[in-house]
């Protein structure tokens, strides 16, 4: 055997040795989700979930039991992911004013300010957060859409400090303080299309990897069990085939 083909053996049993203890590549991904409870005296109730993957987030809102109308329009359901607060919906006792509900600014201590307008086309940064031609409507809605997600709103959901509050009480029930006053993001709207109906707080149901578990860089005692089995093959082989060049150079040494 020549001494090139000798030298190779050690060199192939160590690029098996890496090839099979390099770890598959794939991007994160997470899930979380929320139950929508009634807030404010309403009867709105529903279920949200983010799905993501990398920095791209997919969004679905089931809401129903919401106002339909406002002023004989189709009621346009304002709807944000909240982070920075104390991770929870405001109780009734955060009505500050006594006005008889419980506004975003007076949740905010408790939901935390907008992250995310959940918004059915364009903008979903919190200047977006009262433009109310451009949320779902009606009694009833399902609503789903895909939007890159910042790096603060995904620490927010993966630590369980993230709300989700769906906006727009009916005029009708609320006192007459509430009635008269306007929408703190929009004058130009009542106060009502600012009132939570439902809130829930996120929380993890899912965090994993597409191909195996996240990367956190500590091994647990199977994962360490794994990769001492796969070291051990290739030491072995490494070994092997060291002896087989040295028998082989000693024979051809006999000989000459």
């Amino acid at each position: 055997m020549k001494k090139s083909a000798l030298l190779a053996l050690p060199t192939l049993t160590l690029g098996a040795l890496a090839l099979a203890a390099g770890p598959a590549t794939a991007a994160d991904s997470w899930s979380f989700q929320a139950q929508l409870a009634p807030v404010n005296n309403s009867t709105a109730a529903g279920t949200a979930m983010v799905d993501v993957t990398g920095d791209q987030a997919t969004i679905t809102v089931n809401v129903a039991g919401a106002p339909a109308l406002l002023q004989g329009m189709p009621y346009g359901h304002a709807q944000h992911i909240h982070i920075g607060g104390q991770g929870v919906c405001a109780p009734p006792t955060a009505d500050a004013n006594g006005d008889g509900v419980v506004d975003s600014m007076e949740g905010k201590p408790f939901a935390g300010a907008i992250a995310v307008s959940l918004t059915t086309a364009g903008d979903v940064s919190p200047a977006s957060g009262a433009v109310a031609d451009r949320y779902p409507t009606g009694g009833a809605y399902n609503y789903e859409r895909t939007v890159t997600l910042d790096p603060a709103t995904l620490q927010a959901l993966q630590s369980g400090n993230a709300v989700i509050n769906v906006h727009g009480a009916d005029p009708a029930a609320l006192s007459p303080a509430a009635t008269s006053a306007v929408n703190p993001m929009n004058p130009a709207l009542p106060l009502a299309t600012d009132v939570p109906i439902a809130c829930g707080q996120f929380v993890s149901s899912q965090m994993a990897m597409p191909e195996g578990p996240a990367d956190t860089g500590v091994t647990t005692p199977a994962e360490n069990a794994d990769l001492n089995a796969v070291a051990g093959v290739g030491v072995l082989g490494l070994l092997a085939a060291g002896a087989a060049a040295l028998g082989l150079r000693r024979r051809a040494t006999q000989r000459s």
